[in-house]
């Protein structure tokens, strides 16, 4: 039985809880993957001042750590997923950011005399199931309507595939990075001989106990992480069965009445092991208000 939501607005994934709270272990997690990245040698964790700006309008990053250092300003972010969009996102969140900076600072943009803003940089880990370069950049000017390699105006996105074997040498000199993607693997592994997602995503956690992942953390937070994964993996792993059942294109673009009946089945079942309302409907492709009224039929609190 997997455990239920305590909180159904509650975005914050593995990724961010490993990398991107305020605690002294993510500090030294956070400063061990910057200097990784870098091939750096700061020492103190609170050289890196979190900046990430929560519930963003119009744009969804639920995974992203965002912060301060010397002169730059860093964004990572988790993706499972390949995104075209990704430059854009990126621009639109930093403009965000920087506004957030001179607010902070007190700079006018609109007064004489130029305003030194901080170097941006933004790295994209993914590590879905797509088959990537260890490394590669994606740019704005990609999705120029009009072709222009001037380089006058881009944005550059630096991505990393941390999956097993890829990046070695990043993972080998950021144990953290190793230890969430090592972690990533063993749920996939359990999935694929069998096991349902809840079952697999428990083993891994009681796997990495056993091992000392992230040092004791797995253990100290087991249910918290078996939470936040539950609601991370279920998307991706019902649009992979979806997809070896023939019928995700169905669900897409109108989906026939046994198809239908698949969705409503998957939905209820979704329900009783307390998966958020919001992350049914995108996974299957229902309304909202239709997998509320699931909820309420089976009396599941919503």
């Amino acid at each position: 039985m997997r455990p239920k939501s305590t909180n159904r607005e509650y975005k914050d994934r593995l990724f961010k809880a490993i990398f991107g709270r305020d605690t002294e272990e993510s500090k030294r997690w956070r400063l061990d993957l910057y200097n990784a990245l870098n091939d750096s040698h700061y020492t103190d964790p609170n050289e890196l001042q979190l900046n990430t700006i929560e519930n963003v309008i119009y744009i969804t990053m639920h995974n992203d750590v965002s912060f301060l250092i010397d002169d730059q300003i860093c964004l990572y972010e988790q993706q499972s997923s390949m995104n075209q969009n990704m430059p854009l996102r990126g621009l639109l969140y930093f403009s965000q950011l920087y506004q957030k900076y001179l607010a902070e600072n007190k700079k006018d943009p609109n007064r004489g005399g130029m305003i030194m803003i901080p170097t941006p940089k933004f790295i994209v880990f993914y590590n879905g199931l797509g088959e990537t370069p260890d490394e590669f950049e994606m740019h704005l000017s990609d999705a120029f309507k009009s072709p222009d390699k001037s380089g006058d105006y881009e944005w550059t996105v630096y991505v990393k595939n941390i999956n097993e074997n890829h990046c070695q040498t990043l993972q080998k000199n950021c144990k953290a990075l190793y230890d969430y993607s090592r972690f990533v693997a063993m749920v996939r592994e359990n999935a694929q001989i069998g096991f349902s997602d809840s079952d697999a995503i428990e083993r891994a956690v009681d796997e990495a106990i056993k091992g000392n992942l992230l040092d004791g953390f797995f253990r100290r937070q087991k249910a918290e992480v078996i939470g936040m994964i539950l609601e991370e993996f279920d998307e991706e792993l019902y649009k992979q069965n979806v997809r070896e059942d023939g019928y995700l294109e169905g669900v897409e673009e109108g989906i026939s009445r046994g198809q239908r009946q698949k969705a409503l089945e998957d939905a209820e079942n979704f329900l009783r092991e307390g998966i958020p309302l919001e992350t049914i409907s995108k996974c299957i492709g229902l309304p909202l208000e239709q997998v509320r009224e699931i909820a309420q039929s089976i009396s599941v609190k919503a």
